[in-house]
Order: C-alpha cells, then sequence, then structure tokens
C-alpha cells in the first residue's frame, strides 16, 4: 500500500473497537463509575433477592420491602413506600435544593408466572437503582442543582404499572423532564429502542343452548362464532403489514359435545409499529368478529383490557448514552449508525414505557446477557436462570452507570434538555397526527 497517497488513512474495524473497549472513563462518568462499583456488593444482594423470589404484578411485596429499605438507607433520599394507592409502588427522591431539571428512573419488579424473571426485571430495577444513587452522589458533591426520582413500577408485564402512575398525576407531581429505563436480552448492545403499539381484548359470544342431535336448529352456536373469528383472523393476515401481530387464544369453548353452545369466549392481542397502524389493524380484526356473529346469530361482547403505546426513543439522549456506554470499555461496543439501530432496536414485544414516552422525553436502552441454555430469550426459563447470573449483573451496571451519566449530562446542560424537548415535541407530533 506505499504507493497510495498520504492523505489516506486505513482503519481497522476490530483494531476501532479494541481502542473503545480499553478506554477508561473520564470526567463525571469516572466518578459515576467509581460509584457505583463502591456499592456493587449491595446491589448485587438487591438483585439477587428480586431474582430469587419472583412475584407477579401488583403482587412485588419482597421486591418493594427489599428495594425502600435499600433506598430509605442511603442519606439524603426521601422515600414514600406503597405511593399513588398502589401497594407496591414507591418514589425515592434526591432533591438539591436548588432549582434546576428533574430526571428519572423506572423501575420494574415483576415476573412471569411459572417462569420467574424470565424477562429480566431484577436487572431492570438494579440498573435503574444504581443509576439513580449515582445522580444522587453527584448531585451532592458537584453542586448541580434540581432532583432525581426513582420511580418503582409495578406490574409491566400486561398490568400497567407505569399507565396507572401516569394517570394518577405521579410524574407530573414530581415535574419529571426525562425518564430512563432499560431492558436485558441476547441481543446486541443498542441506545435506541422501538417497542410495538398493543392492545388486549376479550372477545365473548352468547348463543342459545339446545341439544346438539335433537333440536340443534332451536340453538345458536357461539363456539360457532368464535370459531368463524378465529378462522378469518387467520384470512386476514395475509393482508396484513410487516409488524402487524394478531395473537388469541380460546378460553371457553363449550360445555360438552352433545349440546349446542351457549357461550364461548377467547382472549386476544393486537399489535403493531405505531398507535395508528394498531387503530387501522384493530378494526378489521374486530371486524372478523363482528362477522363471526353476523353468520351465526350469536351476540357478541368486546371488552378491551390493556393497551400499551409504542416507544419512541428520544435520539438525543440516545446519542448522549451511546457515548458514555462505550466510554465503559464494554467488549461490545454501540456502533455510531443509527440506521444499522434502528433495526436491531426495533422489537415486536411492548411495554408500557412506551405510555412514558408520549408523555415525556423517554430512553430504554437494551443490553446483552449471556443467553440461556439453548440460545432461549426473555419469557423463557433458561432466560430466567441467565439473569441471576453475576455476568449480566455486571452488565446492568454499566448500563446504569451510562443512564446515570445521561441523567448528569442533563442535569448540568439546560440548552441540552431543551433541545432534547423540542426533538420530542416534533415527534409525538408526527407519531400522533394519523391517529
Amino acid at each position: 500500500m506505499d504507493e497510495l497517497g498520504e492523505d489516506f488513512v486505513f482503519i481497522n474495524h476490530d483494531d476501532a473497537v479494541a481502542d473503545i473497549a480499553s478506554s477508561k472513563p473520564a470526567g463525571h462518568l469516572r466518578d459515576i463509575s467509581d460509584f457505583i462499583d463502591s456499592i456493587s456488593q449491595e446491589l448485587w444482594q438487591v438483585n439477587k433477592t428480586i431474582h430469587d423470589n419472583p412475584e407477579l404484578g401488583y403482587e412485588e411485596f419482597i421486591a418493594h420491602e427489599t428495594l425502600t429499605k435499600f433506598m430509605s438507607s442511603k442519606q439524603g433520599w426521601k422515600v414514600t413506600p406503597s405511593a399513588y394507592g398502589l401497594a407496591t409502588a414507591w418514589v425515592a427522591v434526591y432533591d438539591s435544593g436548588k432549582k434546576g431539571p428533574v430526571v428519572s428512573f423506572n423501575v420494574e419488579m415483576d415476573a412471569l408466572d411459572g417462569i420467574g424473571h424470565a424477562c429480566g426485571h431484577n436487572l431492570i430495577a438494579t440498573a435503574s437503582v444504581a443509576g439513580g444513587l449515582a445522580v444522587g452522589e453527584i448531585i451532592k458533591k458537584g453542586g448541580l442543582g434540581g432532583k432525581v426520582v426513582l420511580f418503582g413500577t409495578p406490574a409491566e408485564e400486561g398490568g400497567g404499572g407505569k399507565i396507572k402512575l401516569l394517570e394518577a398525576g405521579a410524574y407530573k407531581d414530581y415535574k419529571v423532564d426525562i425518564n430512563l429505563l432499560s431492558h436485558p436480552g441476547i441481543v446486541r448492545n443498542h441506545a435506541y429502542m422501538r417497542t410495538s403499539a398493543y392492545t388486549a381484548f376479550r372477545a365473548e359470544y352468547a348463543g342459545r343452548a339446545a341439544h346438539a342431535a335433537a333440536s340443534p336448529w332451536l340453538g345458536i352456536n357461539a363456539l360457532d362464532a368464535l370459531v368463524t373469528a378465529y378462522n378469518a383472523v387467520s384470512v386476514l393476515r395475509q393482508q396484513t403489514m410487516a409488524g402487524d401481530v394478531v395473537q388469541g387464544h380460546i378460553s371457553d369453548g363449550g360445555l360438552r359435545p352433545n349440546i349446542i353452545h351457549a357461550y364461548a369466549a377467547g382472549n386476544f392481542v393486537v399489535r403493531a409499529d405505531t398507535q395508528a397502524r394498531l387503530g387501522e389493524l384493530k378494526r378489521k380484526v374486530e371486524a372478523c368478529f363482528e362477522a363471526g356473529a353476523t353468520a351465526t346469530g350469536a351476540t357478541l361482547t368486546i371488552t378491551h383490557t390493556q393497551s400499551y403505546m409504542d416507544h419512541v426513543p428520544n435520539r438525543l439522549l440516545a446519542d448522549k448514552y451511546r457515548v458514555h456506554f462505550n466510554g465503559l470499555g464494554p467488549e461490545e461496543p454501540i456502533p455510531d449508525n443509527p440506521a444499522l439501530e434502528e433495526i436491531e432496536g426495533r422489537t415486536m414485544a411492548s411495554t408500557d414505557q412506551g405510555n412514558i414516552s408520549y408523555a415525556m422525553p423517554s430512553l430504554n436502552v437494551g443490553f446483552a446477557i449471556p443467553a440461556g441454555k439453548g440460545g432461549a430469550g426473555p419469557h423463557s426459563p433458561d432466560f430466567a436462570e441467565a439473569a441471576g447470573t453475576r455476568v449480566a449483573f455486571e452488565n446492568c451496571l454499566r448500563v446504569g452507570k451510562a443512564m446515570a451519566a445521561v441523567a448528569v449530562d442533563v442535569l448540568g446542560d439546560g440548552e441540552l434538555l431543551e433541545r432534547v424537548k423540542r426533538e420530542w415535541k416534533e415527534d409525538i407530533k408526527q407519531k400522533t397526527a394519523w391517529v
């Protein structure tokens, strides 16, 4: 290559990644990292207690007790247990006493029925608690104004705990400016997570019972109505778009084969990339259920049970996170490639953090932990086991450090916060224009 001109510089990608991985944190990131390292054993005990005692949504009593007791032991933190009428919700605040921004972290706690912490909420809780405590420490030592608030948010797994806190005014009461969260997986580390919009409903058909052999013409078959709707949904899938998902199961399919079924019911979920597309898809799905009623004469009742908005990530916060995360020297840095981030950060899963992102600028980052046996990802027993390992814990601490550094950036730079809010308002305006 000697014949090439001196203006050319060749960089080997592997060397560049190695340089990042070998770098050491600087500035407030170094102070944050040192502080979290100094309390890592305490955090490990908190993490292990939550992981080893999995609890379902709104029943996270051990996690609530563990976390509120831990936060209450930290100087300068004011803790409110069982907040906003929710037994397992809680709030912890570190207030500088001076005017400034309010940064916040959500702390998830619930597990999955039968398979424990198979979504890694113990790691999510630990990362947020570590990040929040570090921000409080920087406020105390660095003289920054503002507050940091931790929200203990129950029942992410279908219970919508964050939505209940939003509706109760929790985030408004504390005048929160931004909210931070993370999620483990077997994906690459990324700063730019987009989740799907989601709605769940129960469909019930009421018919009329009759003897299925002697006088079936006197009956109205509710199960036929539900099977017709189920098949219609299957046919609809041929015309759905990439990112559309319809899921369901029949929970009540009749009593005996010799009875025309007077009652049938099922639970169904519809997902799409955006709120606007979700509305369109849901109308088509509901038409399938109306077709079942029309075809059989059964009476249809649809009951909405839960909805989560898609998550709208804030790009400015994500950019800051990427820089800080890479500054901690991870083995797999996050590439500075927004187009790639859009792909790797996209998931068809849904979360009530999406609703948070429509109420304020939100950052929901993804981080890698070693896969369970057979490469199993979230919502599997093997992932629950993986979420309890020491290496998964260490990875979540790195995430907590980077999130804390983002929060400190916002506390110390009013101009950054204004830019974050302007971007958020424009993103939400575009998102809601077609709803």
